[in-house]
């Protein structure tokens, strides 16, 4: 069964909070995006560094293009 992907934009507090709680489930990828330089990859990595711990082994990517976001079947807003 594939994964559902799953867009956060905006990798703040509560970006970061809902794409850990998505990875938690195990039922996801997703995907990080933000415009600051760093963060969303910085916050990706520290999630799936968690996972092995956590017990979860989705993929997070982070990125500050909006191309990584095709094929998303869900976008979550939580820039601003």
């Amino acid at each position: 069964m594939s994964r559902i992907k799953v867009t956060v934009v905006g990798a703040g507090n509560v970006g970061g909070s809902i794409a850990q709680r998505l990875a938690e489930k195990n039922w996801y990828d997703i995907v990080l995006v933000d415009i600051v330089e760093g963060l969303p990859q910085g916050k990706a990595l520290d999630l799936v560094e968690a996972g092995p711990i956590c017990a979860y082994d989705s993929a997070v990517t982070g990125t500050n293009h909006y191309e990584a976001t095709k094929d998303s079947d869900v976008v979550v807003i939580t820039s601003g």
